[in-house]
């Protein structure tokens, strides 16, 4: 039976503007909200395919009160592509002057195609002396406004799809199609955008996407409020900030932040609201109602004097231009104000009125909650008539939790009524919102509970369906109901495509990302566009650095003169770099290819028909409370639940990663490998397809939650290695390190490791290395002193520094060269000039970076010391590779992840003999590479570091690898035993001959690599 679903302790309650204006909404259709005067929007999207956003700039000098001004955003260009504006009078006939500006040379395009709404209008081309950047110009004139849009030619679509929804007032539907590197996930496009407004603007933005279920993007704009803003303006930003991280289950981080704004928030009537309802949520996120009823019912310290002056309404700048438009724009019948304190408050307290009934309701006090709601209802129904935009997700839960409570009443045909009318809402304002699935998927799973499991699916999938596989981490909490649904007779076929599609709503950014971009570039091999198509993903990222470092100087500029000397020279840069990637997007955009976004989500049938007959493809998912596997090979699929929870997975493999190796006292020590908990394991994940997995002689396993941190290769796959090995220590030469003849996973089958289905499908389509060499080699660095220190066993730095640097014993124990050279000889074939090793002073991080051929060379192979984890506690841990010293010059012995991912590279495989390289980076690391996106989760460090210098499969490390018994040695070195062999496969076969040794058939010395894309890249050709 399907497990049947709680009910929603709480939609992840968001925020109440308290510092800006709200948004009206005339009292029509939905499909009227939908379609809201673009006039009174600040922000709106240009197109239909969420490419690029306009956003409202500040007047320009003398310009009137009804003008108006936007920038367009748009993905991947880290500047604003175009301006448009809206302006009181006729003045196409100066268009050249007043929009492009000065010294541009324009011609009219004759006969050229004008956007929708501006009947008359006229394009232009525009350029300017000593530059290649053409920019397009459109104009026309309706009744006495002219609308125009000005910015690259590239972009023309974006152009006029923008100034088309200007003049008919409304969103035009339509796609863009702009140059495209997709280096920038949904959320970095995100923060661009927080970073291009004002805070008071993105304070606005902030709430509008909170209140629509976009958490993670309303906490770039609060980000990017709290950092300028000052006073209740940056309390008001902080709040909202612990909110979100409450919202996301950060509640530590919350907390640091509530207690940040108490005292200053307690000082105004309005902020003090703000925060007794923030904790209170806080609370009920918790699973802690009791706690949230107290916060609710304490007294506030400040509250309103004179009333009456706080009821009246001033009007300040921007406000006069919003209700300028407004006169202009709608019908008398819709109202349209800011809020005053008074509103404000009241709003508040309608919603604490909500979050108290939600606490009673929780407490089993349904009356006391039904009595409550209906109180919160008419609170909030009071303020301008309800029609506030801003306020339709709270009203909307509001009619949850009422719909909760005829639930509980028995009254089914009611809490039906109730949760469509917050879904109708929701679909009129925030339209294709995670609020809006949300609240789906709550009416889903009250389907469920009702016995209407047919219906819950179908809505379900409707869900799945209408977010055509954008990620939706919000449906998270909702995706264990419908997988139990399907799964409600136990495993079967027919949902693995349904869970398959599903799953792919959660997908995390980072190395997926960068190995789509990777196929991206190699779409056309390496032709001129992907050599452009590479310039303008380094020139992004120099960008995002230099911002970086603009921004940590801001202050110190504001009271020091060289400082200030500083940043006016990196702002002179930075404006170079956007030049730059304007020139090269405008150079890219000629080639059809990088103009269309590549596949999204991938389905079964998809998903199959790129699978070889002998191969399968696992995906886990592990939700909250529990996990699932979808198995899809050629001609089957099978989905399932896992007979653990995502708990249990992590103490499994815990306890296994401790059989295996930890670090104490300076040293890795290893143990009995636990085989019972390993076999265990086996059965918990795979049961129901035991009898096909070790069949397949290709294995891609896409792990989640715990098993990112265990290779699948050490699953005992038969209980009778378990009684064997047990057998054999009863005997008198019974060996506990002795794991000869056991039937791992790893033993028959070749391994994979995919992070996502699209991953894998861009990583399999990329066309391979087109360089001429086979191998280069890189390792054995320089001590720094002539005495080398006491080698631990292993490939790790375990000495800690000071000051968060590492200590100079680090550099003392190099790793031996002959790794290296033993893997050239085997594949030089007589050929000296085919492979390169470069040890001691020619292995550098400055001689790497500088050299110019790395992309000659098909196979890169390190073999030194892996740095993945701080050197002391509390430092950022930042991974790199050891390397030598340059005697003079910049060198720092380190070749960091922000430097691999700029190396220039064309590689099939990559290998990292180092330690734990298969590890994650820290989000701060990942940012000062230049990279907004990502960090955090496993194979986010120096493997997707490798991947965006050009990687196309990196052979990385889950532990400590050793380097007793030669055993790395043993296991590089058999790679290339065999010609024109697969990698998995290739190092499958290395393992075997680890695994049938004594000395070396624990998993510590075979087990800790992992294929890290796909396995069926051949080692030589």
């Amino acid at each position: 039976m399907v497990k049947t679903p709680i009910k929603a302790t709480l939609s992840l309650c968001t925020a109440i503007a308290v510092g800006a204006a709200a948004l009206w909404a005339t009292p029509n259709t939905a499909q009227v909200a939908q379609q809201r005067s673009i006039s009174l929007r600040d922000t709106f999207p240009v197109g239909s395919n969420g490419l690029c956003e306009a956003q409202i700039q500040a007047p320009e000098a003398g310009a009137g009160l009804f003008d108006r001004k936007y920038n367009i955003l748009c993905r991947d260009a880290a500047a604003s592509i175009g301006t448009m504006w809206v302006v009181r009078g006729r003045v196409a006939d100066q268009a050249a002057e007043k929009f492009v500006g000065p010294g541009a040379t324009c011609t009219e395009r004759a006969g050229a195609e004008i956007p929708a709404g501006l009947p008359g209008g006229k394009r232009l081309i525009c350029s300017r002396e000593g530059s290649i950047i053409r920019t397009e110009l459109l104009v026309g004139e309706v009744g006495n406004r002219t609308y125009a849009a000005s910015g690259l030619s590239a972009y023309g679509t974006a152009l006029e799809l923008g100034v088309a929804s200007l003049a008919t007032d409304q969103i035009v539907p339509g796609t863009v199609d702009i140059p495209l590197t997709q280096t920038t996930d949904s959320l970095a496009f995100i923060r661009q955008q927080a970073e291009s407004i004002t805070a008071d603007q993105a304070l606005v933005e902030a709430y509008r996407r909170a209140n629509s279920g976009e958490f993670a993007e309303a906490a770039e704009f609060f980000a990017a409020s709290a950092a300028t803003l000052s006073g209740n303006g940056e309390i008001e930003a902080r709040l909202n900030e612990g909110l979100l991280q409450s919202n996301i289950g950060n509640f530590a981080e919350a907390q640091r932040r509530f207690n940040q704004t108490r005292e200053g928030a307690a000082a105004t009537p309005v902020l003090a609201r703000l925060q007794r309802n923030y904790e209170a949520i806080d609370a009920l996120n918790r699973g802690e109602p009791a706690q949230a009823l107290q916060i609710l019912n304490t007294p506030l310290r400040s509250e309103f004097g004179d009333t009456g002056a706080l009821r009246e309404l001033k009007i300040g700048p921007a406000m006069a231009r919003r209700l300028s438009a407004e006169s202009d724009a709608i019908s008398s019948a819709s109202i349209s104000s800011s809020l005053t304190p008074l509103e404000r408050a009241q709003l508040l307290d309608g919603q604490a009125d909500y979050l108290r009934a939600t606490g009673q309701r929780l407490l089993g006090n349904s009356g006391d909650a039904a009595v409550t709601l209906a109180r919160a209802n008419e609170t909030l129904a009071e303020v301008r008539g309800g029609r506030i935009v801003s306020m339709v997700w709270l009203r909307a839960q509001v009619l949850g939790e009422l719909a909760e409570i005829s639930e509980d009443n028995g009254q089914n045909a009611e809490a039906e009524a109730l949760h469509k009318q917050g879904i109708g809402l929701l679909a009129g304002a925030y339209p294709e919102s995670p609020a809006l699935y949300s609240a789906q998927a709550q009416l889903a799973a009250f389907y469920s509970r009702t016995g209407r499991s047919s219906d819950a699916i179908a809505l379900y999938r409707d869900i799945v369906a209408e977010a055509e596989g954008r990620p939706a981490p919000t449906l998270r909490s909702y995706m264990s109901n419908y997988f139990g649904l399907l799964l409600e007779d136990g495993a079967n076929a027919a949902a693995a495509a349904d869970i398959f599609s599903a799953s792919q709503l959660l997908l995390r950014p980072g190395l997926a990302q960068t190995q789509a971009v990777l196929a991206r570039e190699l779409s056309g091999g390496s032709d001129e566009a992907s050599q452009l198509f590479r310039r303008s993903v380094n020139i992004g990222r120099s960008i995002q650095r230099m911002r970086a470092s603009i921004v940590q100087i801001e202050g110190e500029a504001a009271v020091n003169p060289q400082a200030e000397v500083i940043l006016a020279e990196r702002q002179q840069r930075l404006d170079g770099l956007l030049s730059q990637q304007a020139e090269v997007l405008q150079k890219l955009a000629e080639y059809p290819r990088f103009r269309a976004v590549s596949g999204g989500a991938i389905n079964l049938e998809g998903m199959q028909s790129i699978l070889r007959n002998d191969e399968a493809y696992v995906k886990m998912v592990a939700l909250d409370n529990e996990a699932y596997m979808v198995y899809i090979a050629h001609d089957d699929a099978l989905a399932y639940k896992i007979d653990a929870t995502p708990e249990q997975l992590e103490e499994m493999v815990l306890k296994i990663r401790e059989s295996i190796a930890i670090a104490e006292g300076g040293q890795v020590l290893t143990f009995p490998f636990d085989m019972e908990a390993s076999r265990d394991l086996y059965l918990r994940l795979f049961e129901p397809v035991a009898d096909r997995l070790p069949g397949r002689k290709h294995i891609v396993f896409e792990p989640d939650g715990a098993m990112l941190k265990l290779p699948i290769n050490l699953l005992v796959t038969d209980d009778e290695s378990v009684e064997r090995y047990q057998a054999q220590l009863e005997t008198p030469e019974g060996d506990d390190y002795n794991f000869t003849g056991v039937a791992w996973l790893g033993r028959n089958s070749q391994i994979s490791t995919s992070v996502a289905p699209t991953a894998f499908r861009d990583v399999r389509a990329a066309p391979r290395s087109s360089a001429r060499k086979a191998y280069l080699g890189l390792g054995e660095n320089t001590p720094i002193n002539d005495t080398p220190g006491v080698s631990n066993g292993t490939r790790s730095a375990l000495a800690g520094g000071e000051n968060c640097l590492w200590s100079e014993n680090i550099w003392s124990n190099p790793i031996k060269s002959d790794e290296l050279y033993d893997a050239a000889r085997r594949l030089g074939g007589g050929q000296a000039s085919a492979t390169t090793v470069l040890t001691k002073t020619g292995f550098t991080d400055t001689a790497i970076k500088s050299r110019e051929d790395l992309s000659d060379y098909r196979i890169l192979h390190f073999a030194t010391h892996g740095l993945v984890t701080a050197p002391q506690a509390g430092c950022p841990p930042r991974p790199a590779l050891l390397t030598s010293f340059e005697p003079e010059g910049d060198s720092d012995g380190l070749l960091t992840f922000a430097e691999i991912f700029g190396l220039r590279i064309d590689a099939d495989l990559v290998i990292l003999s180092a330690c734990d390289t298969a590890g994650s980076a820290t989000v701060g690391a990942t940012l000062e590479a230049g990279i907004t996106s990502g960090g955090n989760f496993a194979l986010d460090g120096l493997v997707r570091a490798f991947v965006g210098a050009g990687g196309r499969t990196v052979l990385a490390s889950h532990w400590p690898v050793p380097d007793d018994f030669d055993a790395t040695k043993r296991l590089i070195g058999g790679l290339f035993d065999v010609a024109d062999s697969e990698t998995a496969e290739a190092l499958r076969r290395s393992q075997l001959e680890l695994m049938d040794d004594p000395q070396t058939s624990h998993p510590f010395y075979w087990s800790a690599f992992a294929v890290v894309g796909d396995g069926s890249v051949k080692v030589t050709r």
